[in-house]
């Protein structure tokens, strides 16, 4: 992780390593404003796709998805720390 954090430095899509006020030894990235533009271009693609999946799932896969990225989400923080 530390390696394309410093990636993005490297490549002006970070400004800088901030403080995380919720982890000691962890650190936040502030995204430059190259990344901010990046994002901007890349979103409503994504919107466009997510829209296009949800439209091909029904509620209750939905739901299941959901809840199976959360716990996969819960378990990688507990492995991290």
């Amino acid at each position: 992780m530390q390696r394309i954090a410093d990636l993005l430095v490297e490549k002006g899509l970070a400004a800088e390593y901030r403080p995380d006020p919720a982890h000691r030894r962890a650190k936040l990235l502030q995204p430059a404003p190259a990344c901010r533009d990046a994002t901007a271009r890349i979103t409503p693609g994504h919107r466009r796709f997510a829209e296009r999946l949800a439209a091909r799932l029904d509620e209750a896969d939905t739901r299941d998805c959901l809840r199976t990225l959360r716990h996969l989400s819960a378990v990688l923080d507990e492995l991290s720390s």
